[in-house]
């Protein structure tokens, strides 16, 4: 992660947040999806609530916007989990032991 790095505060909870990257702002939501391979999944939406990509799975040691730069959002989001780098977050460590992270460039 090269850049201004930010934490951004999550609960193991069901939630949205803005975040503003090279002056636009975007909505985050972030849920727990049931269910075989399930688990925290990130929607982005503009500032209206329109969606521009959905399901991302929060998993760790990727940037989770990579593969959609061509969106041009500019920023990247990662998950890292403390103790177990490459663990994915659970149910319950969202926001303690795994967290996301903003990195502008």
């Amino acid at each position: 992660m090269a850049g201004q790095t930010y934490l951004l505060q999550l609960s193991a909870n069901a939630q949205t947040l803005q975040v503003t990257i090279a002056g636009v702002v975007y909505q985050l939501t972030i849920q727990w999806r049931d269910g075989g391979d399930c688990g925290w999944v990130l929607d982005i939406a503009d500032v209206n609530s329109n969606p521009i990509v959905q399901g991302i799975p929060l998993v760790t040691g990727v940037n989770l916007l990579q593969q959609y730069a061509y969106l041009g959002i500019g920023g990247e989001l990662w998950v890292a989990t403390t103790g177990e780098p490459a663990a994915v977050p659970t149910y319950d460590n969202l926001g303690s032991a795994a967290n996301l992270y903003l990195v502008i460039p």
